[in-house]
């Protein structure tokens, strides 16, 4: 993982492919990203499967929670293309063993058993980050060596960094690039400069993707973030390669 800029396709290749299915995950690979971005929800018969929100209404043909559904209700449904919605077991059967997963936690009641398959499947190129700190704080207690990454979402979270990074020994903190429009050039250049000072990765998530490429945000950032989440990975490894940080 270390190097050029880390690319990590946003539920796979989702500016292309349905979001979290193995074929988006596979086109990624196929597209040139370093690894994949995915979350995991737990499913009511216990197993870990791969997709973002709490329900299937958005995303398939179907409607419900995640958590009051089988795996087998689960797999009768269409998540696009004929996607069916895979297991994490089955991600890992189907990305190349070379490539970077992070999975992101949405549900702490995943924890126990994602802590399970990861510690099974070369969790060396796993990164596991969560914007539910409770969740990185179980799954810390189960697996002390995996890489974290703790997501930031609000202002509160980025204060409460110092005791966090000591308490969970974070990889990488991961901001949004949209802090930008937000907070503004000089905050969030500070921002990134105390991940920095503390000896950790920076990996940008975006809200807005666009703001990756606006005003040359990615290149008054050069040298303070070590890794981007994207849905268009074409797109991202080209501009990378423009401005020589790929």
């Amino acid at each position: 993982m270390e190097g050029k800029t880390l690319v990590l396709g946003h539920r796979g290749y989702s500016a292309k492919y349905p979001e979290n299915t193995l074929l988006a995950f596979k086109k990624a690979i196929e597209a040139g990203a370093d690894g994949i971005e995915l979350d995991v929800w737990l499913t009511r018969d216990g197993e870990i499967v791969v997709i973002h929100d709490e329900t299937v209404d958005r995303t398939s043909n179907g409607s419900g929670r995640v958590k009051e559904m089988t795996l087998e209700e689960l797999k009768v449904l269409d998540f696009g293309d004929g996607e069916r919605i895979p297991t994490l077991e089955e991600v890992f059967e189907t990305i190349p063993e070379d490539a970077v997963v992070n999975v992101e936690i949405k549900d702490i009641d995943a924890v126990p058993k994602t802590a399970e398959i990861i510690g099974r499947n070369h969790p060396d190129r796993i990164i596991v980050s969560s914007f539910l700190i409770d969740a990185l704080r179980e799954y810390r207690k189960r697996d002390s060596k995996t890489r974290l990454g703790i997501l930031i979402d609000s202002e509160e979270t980025f204060s409460q960094l110092p005791r966090l990074i000591a308490e969970l020994r974070p990889w990488s903190i991961n901001p949004p690039i949209d802090a930008m429009a937000i907070l503004g050039v000089e905050k969030t250049v500070g921002a990134l400069q105390m991940i920095k000072k503390a000896g950790l990765k920076a990996v940008l998530w975006p809200l807005n993707e666009e703001l990756y490429y606006q005003n040359d945000n990615l290149v008054r950032l050069g040298g303070l973030f070590d890794g981007v989440i994207v849905n268009d990975i074409e797109r991202m490894l080209s501009y990378l390669d423009s401005i020589g940080l790929k």
